[in-house]
């Protein structure tokens, strides 16, 4: 599965994108595996309630499926100015 990281997660996890071979079933079981890989991956998503997410393009929460998933992208909330 392909992973996505923007702004301030691509940051504290030092990459844009990755291949990630992951038996998770859900954005959140996703989560848990990365978090649990390295230090720099806990504190990205220490705080979920400022992370969004997308799979396949589309925005959804971490209790989305990620059965027949292709792409997942973490990203902040977007701010409008």
């Amino acid at each position: 599965m392909k992973v996505l990281y923007f702004a301030w997660l691509r940051e504290r996890i030092g990459l844009n994108t990755e291949q990630v071979e992951t038996q998770a079933a859900t954005v959140a079981d996703l989560v848990a595996e990365l978090s649990a890989r390295e230090e720099r991956y806990a504190v990205a998503f220490a705080d979920m309630s400022a992370v969004r997410v997308a799979v396949d393009q589309t925005m959804t929460d971490i209790s989305a499926s990620l059965v027949g998933a292709s792409e997942v992208a973490f990203f902040p909330p977007m701010t409008g100015g």
